[in-house]
């Protein structure tokens, strides 16, 4: 198979063809987790609770998985368009099986850990409990989830953007099926609850690695994963790592801010966190454009830029930054929140809180594609403490601090104020750092 398309094709119709896949797993992604949590919520508002708790966590193992994924991505498109293909299957097979040793590692710490962390944001006996049947179930399925994970960032590095799409729908959708079927008891399946949702989120993550097991099979990769190219030499490792690390991190800071944004929220009433929490399942469909650009574009900037191709890195660039905007998660948010919270609670007190909550974050959304953009190129460029630094501003530095003391003033909806607060603020900081660090 020839990469060469990712520095012929004219720039606007690569980036529509590499991103439009990615826009559609995304979307299929936002779906699962607005239905995943739809039918948790109907158990009951307690296990809503429950899975928002646990989210950090689970967001975390994602966050490393995604984060080294990157890595991998970035190393193996570099190596591609500098046509040194020994590096790249070197890089591939590296990480795949390094990413197995962090699934083994998360699994233990992630199991280990969950009831302390529940702990620390709810007293009420019966939401630890349906966190710790969601929780224990789920992260068994850790390895599964990096491989399946390592194997599409593979697969987008080499531009085969429609079997990474194929793949995670297949998956995402085996969900959606089988939440309902599991949770409730219809059919063959036992009602399991809170263990229904996390058994049918685990099957899901293993039917997008058995697709991505078969393509690489029966469609092969340009790439060689054979062990004698598995390598520990300290160059390849500090590649990867210097990437992966600050890559997680930024995926992981989210993570770090809904933990610290809870416990300023719980104060006030446990209604704030379901809220903040059905937010971030909502962000994956609010951001689907922009993240599903995002992912189309790494490769092509890593090739790129391995190529030598430094006028169509500048270019592909501009292209995003034009392209990523925010505009129809700005119109949902405006046009149909009630309808968007309600898909998480019938509590009315709650919906008229998220109403106000959407309505309020929604002013940063376009704003944020700068920052996105920013971030996802300063990746595909291996630049990843760059990338961390914008990342940083956004979930922590500006935010946290932000959330605090609007939280003194405005109260809880202080905290909701902060996202566009923390956007602007972030937008001028990634602009400014992208332009000093890319040198391009």
């Amino acid at each position: 198979m020839n990469q060469n398309f990712m520095k012929e094709k004219p720039i606007l119709p690569l980036v529509i063809s590499m991103s439009l896949p990615m826009v559609i797993s995304m979307a299929i992604n936002s779906l699962y987790n607005i239905v995943d949590s739809y039918f948790v919520a109907k158990i009951s508002e307690d296990a809503m609770t429950a899975i928002s708790l646990v989210y950090p966590l689970q967001n975390l193992m994602t966050a490393i998985a995604v984060g080294f994924g990157i890595a991998m991505n970035a190393r193996i498109a570099f190596c591609l368009g500098a046509k040194d293909l020994e590096k790249a299957d070197e890089a591939a097979v590296t990480g795949m099986f390094l990413s197995m040793i962090h699934g083994v590692i998360l699994m233990v710490a992630c199991m280990a850990g969950m009831p302390h962390f529940l702990r620390l944001y709810t007293k009420d006996e019966a939401i630890i409990e349906m966190g710790l049947t969601y929780a224990n179930r789920v992260f068994v399925f850790s390895v599964i989830i990096m491989l399946g994970i390592s194997l599409e960032k593979i697969f987008q590095s080499v531009g085969r953007m429609k079997v990474s799409m194929f793949s995670m729908m297949c998956g995402f959708i085996s969900n959606i099926v089988l939440d309902p079927l599991m949770i409730f008891g219809i059919g063959p399946f036992p009602k399991m609850g809170m263990a229904g949702a996390a058994y049918a989120t685990g099957i899901g993550q293993t039917i997008t690695l058995l697709v991505y097991v078969l393509f690489c099979i029966f469609r092969p990769l340009p790439l060689s994963f054979k062990r004698k190219n598995l390598s520990f030499n300290k160059a390849l490792l500090g590649n990867l790592y210097a990437v992966g690390i600050p890559a997680s991190l930024n995926m992981a800071l989210p993570s770090l801010m809904i933990s610290c944004l809870n416990g300023i929220l719980t104060a006030f009433s446990e209604k704030y966190v379901l809220v903040l929490g059905a937010y971030y399942k909502l962000q994956t469909f609010i951001y689907l454009s922009a993240n599903g650009i995002i992912q189309g574009i790494r490769p092509i900037i890593s090739f790129n830029y391995g190529a030598g191709e430094k006028k169509r890195v500048r270019q592909i660039f501009r292209t995003t930054l034009t392209a990523g905007v925010m505009a129809v998660g700005v119109l949902l948010s405006l046009l149909i929140p009630g309808q968007m919270i309600g898909l998480f609670t019938d509590n009315e007190t709650t919906i008229e809180i998220g109403v106000k909550a959407l309505t309020i974050i929604c002013i940063g959304f376009i704003i944020s594609a700068v920052s996105v953009t920013c971030c996802g190129a300063l990746e595909a460029l291996q630049k990843g403490m760059a990338s961390l630094l914008i990342s940083l501003s956004r979930y922590a530095v500006v935010m946290i601090p932000a959330a605090f003391v609007l939280s003194r003033v405005l109260g809880a909806n202080g905290v909701f104020w902060a996202f566009p607060v923390t956007e602007a603020i972030s937008a001028v900081a990634a602009y400014v750092i992208y332009r000093k660090d890319s040198r391009i």
